[in-house]
C-alpha cells in the first residue's frame, strides 16, 4: 500500500524515532509499504517518520525504480535501529534531495564512508563499513530517524538561501507527483 509522505514542518519529522524490539507481522507489512511508497515516489531511501510512524526503521534501494523487475534485481536494505559508529575523515560535496522536501535540492558535505550497526529485516545484527552513494543515503536516512533534515547540514548562508523554498513547501505551493501529507 502506498503511504502519503509527510512534508516539511510536520512534527513527526523533528522527533527522534523509537527503537524496535521485535519483528511483527504489522512491522513486516509496514516495511513492504515503505518500499512501495519509496518506489512510487522515485526515491532511493525512506525513513519511517517520513510516512508518519515514529519508528527507527528505514528502507534503502539505491537502484530505486518504478519498474518492479529492476527493483527486485537491486539490493533492498532495511535498517532497524541503525547507529553510525564511525565516520571517515574524508568528506565530499553531493547534491541531495528529500521526499519530505519536494523539489528542494542542495549540496551537502558529508563523510565519504561510515561504519554502521543495525538490525536487518530478520532482526540479525549487522555491522558494515559503507562508502559511496550508499554511505550518503544511510547518513541522510539515519538523520531523519534522529529528527534532522538535510538542509540542517548546510552552511549558514545556504540555509538562509533555502528559507524561501522551505516556506513554499510549508505553504503547500509545491505539488510532487506522489501522495503527500501536510501537517
Amino acid at each position: 500500500m502506498i503511504l502519503p509522505v509527510y512534508t516539511y514542518n510536520h512534527a513527526v519529522l523533528k522527533q527522534k524515532t523509537a527503537s524496535i524490539g521485535d519483528m511483527t507481522d504489522e512491522l513486516d507489512t509496514f516495511i513492504d509499504d515503505m518500499f512501495e511508497t519509496m518506489y512510487n515516489a522515485n526515491g532511493i531511501g525512506l525513513a519511517a517518520n517520513q510516512v508518519g510512524k515514529g519508528l527507527a526503521v528505514t528502507v534503502i534501494d539505491t537502484q530505486s525504480s518504478r519498474d518492479e523487475d529492476a527493483a527486485a534485481a537491486s539490493e533492498q536494505l532495511v535498517l532497524i535501529n541503525p547507529v553510525i559508529e564511525a565516520f571517515s575523515d574524508n568528506e565530499e560535496e553531493f547534491e541531495e534531495g528529500c521526499l519530505s522536501l519536494p523539489d528542494f535540492h542542495d549540496v551537502v558535505i558529508r563523510p565519504t564512508a561510515i561504519q554502521v550497526r543495525y538490525l536487518d529485516r530478520s532482526m540479525k545484527e549487522q555491522v558494515r563499513e559503507i562508502d559511496g552513494i550508499l554511505s550518503r543515503v544511510m547518513q541522510h536516512e539515519i538523520d531523519h530517524l534522529n529528527g534532522i533534515y538535510f538542509f540542517e547540514r548546510l552552511s549558514p548562508i545556504r540555509r538562509t538561501l533555502a528559507n524561501g523554498k522551505l516556506k513554499r513547501i510549508a505553504r503547500g505551493d509545491i505539488e510532487p507527483e506522489y501522495e503527500i501529507f501536510r501537517g
